[in-house]
């Protein structure tokens, strides 16, 4: 049976003439742990380019030969992606890396490849459905817990409430994850149905669309978490989920 080929959404690090290596060139990345996270249930991983304009090569190329789709963390989600204004320059976002990915979420799921989302990959997938975003946590829901904190960084964390098919595959209806984010949903898109928030504030933390290929997101970040930590949620029960349903794919090939 052929592994599931997954691939992974690009982090951007935009032309920049002051950058000492790769001068005024754009480059695109991934974290290290996600794909050692996902490796490690046997899946292959592969990092997705972002197409040129005009190429020859489009989104629905790039998906073709890919049986699923994880959309990474990384920078904001640009408020003009949601039809906003930024409340502070520091909160403009990345909406070239948003057209990018929308458009991947688009390729996937016309294919009917799933899709899992993760920290900021939660909050794309909900524009990408018509949703609103906090763009600051602490300035737009007052009394909310501290989502991020630099110091501490993945070693925040806070309680969650589950349910729906998050609740079945976990086993229980209350967890702890950890907590690297300032943005949150803030109105959910239509078509998705949420599986977790926040126990303290009630922020949404978890996300399913109602109808269509799988689509599943988390805000917090499970390949940072250590495996088999008894007093986390174990990321493994949704991951394989989503592997199941990306191997199912490849059986139809």
């Amino acid at each position: 049976m052929r592994r599931p080929r997954i691939g992974l959404s690009a982090c951007f690090f935009h032309a920049d003439p002051k950058r000492p290596i790769f001068k005024g060139k754009t480059l695109l990345y991934l974290e290290q742990s996600l794909s050692h996270w996902v490796m490690a249930e046997g899946a292959l991983c592969y990092l997705v380019p972002a197409p040129a304009a005009g190429a020859p090569v489009d989104h629905a190329a790039l998906a073709e030969p890919l049986d699923g789709l994880i959309l990474q963390g990384g920078s904001d989600v640009a408020p003009q992606s949601y039809g906003e204004l930024p409340l502070a320059p520091e909160w403009s976002g990345d909406a070239v890396r948003d057209a990018y990915e929308i458009a991947l979420v688009a390729a996937f799921r016309a294919q009917g490849k799933p899709v899992l989302g993760i920290c900021r990959g939660l909050q794309l997938l909900n524009v990408a459905f018509g949703g609103t975003l906090y763009q600051d946590i602490g300035t737009q829901h007052p009394g909310s817990l501290v989502h991020r904190d630099w110091d501490a960084y993945d070693q925040n964390f806070h309680g969650l409430e589950l349910g729906g098919r998050l609740a079945e595959l976990a086993g229980r209806t209350r967890c702890t994850v950890n907590s690297v984010h300032h943005q949150a949903v803030r109105k959910l898109g239509p078509g998705l149905t949420a599986e977790a928030h926040s126990r303290e504030d009630g922020l949404v933390e978890a996300f399913r669309a109602l109808d269509g290929p799988p689509l599943f997101a988390v805000q917090w970040h499970p390949e940072f978490q250590k495996a088999g930590d008894p007093g986390l949620l174990d990321g493994r029960v949704f991951l394989r989920d989503f592997l199941k349903s990306a191997q199912e794919g490849t059986q139809r090939v």
